[in-house]
Formats: C-alpha cells, sequence, structure tokens
C-alpha cells in the first residue's frame, strides 16, 4: 500500500474539514441545482472533481509554487476565477422561466455540458486549491518512499470525498427545488442562488491574498 492507513485517515479527516465548508464551488454547485435538478447537477459534480484532478495534477508539477511566490500570477488566476463566477451568476439572473421547468431530454444534455464546463472552470481558476495541494499534501508525504504512488493516492482520496461532499449538497439543493415547485418560486430561489454567486466573485476579487 503506497500509504500507510493511519496517514489515509488523517488526511482524509484533515480533508473533510477544508471540503464541508462551502465556498464559491459548493455554492456554484447549489446553485446549479436549484436551478437545473438532480439530473443536471450530476454535471456538476463531475466537474468539480475533474477540476480537482487537473488542480492537483498542475500543483504537483510546480504550478502552485509559482502561485504561491508569485503575487502576479496569483492575483490573474484569482480574478480570472472571479470573473467567470460573476459571469454564470448573471447568466443565471438573466435565464428564462423555461430553463427553470422540466426540460427535453436535448435541453437536460445541453445543460449538463454547460453546467459540467461551469464547474470544471470554477474549479480549476480557484488559485487556493492549487496552492493548498502544495501545502497540505506534502505533510502526508513519507519521504523514504516513492513520492508518485504516495500524491496518487492522497489526490484520489481527496477528490473522492470532494465529490461525495459536493453530492450531498447537490442532493438537498435539489430536494429543495422539488418542496418549492412553483416556477415563480423556482425563479426566487434560482436568483438568490446567482446573487451568492456574483457577490462570491465580487468577494473573491477583492479579498487581499494572505
Amino acid at each position: 500500500m503506497p500509504v500507510h492507513l493511519d496517514t489515509i485517515l488523517t488526511f482524509a479527516i484533515a480533508s473533510l474539514a477544508l471540503l464541508i465548508s462551502p465556498g464559491p464551488t459548493i455554492v456554484m454547485v447549489v446553485s446549479q441545482a436549484l436551478t437545473h435538478g438532480r439530473r443536471v447537477a450530476l454535471a456538476s459534480v463531475l466537474g468539480v472533481g475533474l477540476g480537482d484532478v487537473v488542480a492537483a495534477s498542475i500543483s504537483l508539477m510546480g504550478v502552485g509554487t509559482l502561485l504561491a511566490a508569485s503575487a502576479t500570477a496569483f492575483t490573474v488566476l484569482k480574478l480570472l476565477g472571479a470573473a467567470y463566477l460573476i459571469y454564470i451568476g448573471i447568466r443565471m439572473w438573466r435565464a428564462p422561466m423555461s430553463d427553470l421547468v422540466a426540460a427535453t431530454g436535448l435541453d437536460q444534455q445541453a445543460s449538463s455540458r454547460r453546467v459540467f464546463r461551469d464547474a470544471f472552470l470554477v474549479t480549476l481558476f480557484n488559485p487556493k486549491s492549487i496552492i493548498f495541494f502544495v501545502a497540505f499534501v506534502p505533510q502526508f508525504i513519507d519521504h523514504t518512499r516513492p513520492f508518485a504512488p504516495q500524491a496518487a493516492t492522497l489526490v484520489a482520496v481527496f477528490v473522492g470525498l470532494g465529490i461525495v461532499n459536493s453530492w450531498a449538497y447537490a442532493v438537498a439543493a435539489a430536494r429543495a427545488r422539488g418542496l418549492i415547485g412553483r416556477p415563480k418560486l423556482l425563479r426566487r430561489a434560482s436568483r438568490f442562488g446567482a446573487s451568492f454567486l456574483i457577490g462570491a466573485g465580487l468577494a473573491s476579487a477583492l479579498a487581499r491574498r494572505a
């Protein structure tokens, strides 16, 4: 086994403490589930998972070190992510009523592709995620053993927990959508989520680097 079981358990507990706290990605997943329902929300969850995989991979290749060292690179990536969050929020706010009610199979496929892309890009453009992997994962690496298998195992654990966490939020939001029921209330709920996305984007853009 590349990583000792006790190390995996400790890493999993620490990862859950980070993941459970809602951030821009979770706000986006919840908003998409409120807008489109559970089936389309699954695409959002998968997008988050792929975004975490790519973010972790490029972190371990040294990009995270660059972001940690370069204030300019960090700011550029942060502003890209913030701008995309605001763009998604505005698009959701302006969505027609037809997007909030039962859609055809083709409409759901198109929505799923778009939601998957949004979740992937928002997760990828979060520089704090990349720096997290650089700062956090090495603490659980045994330097007397091969690096790659250990890193792959820890990343897999984190991504798996991230997918489960995102799915739990999406299911809860989709159930709330079912309870809301009426299109006018769905529009209000969707715009409420859209406002959170816009607010999260603005907060991210204005936040100072720690």
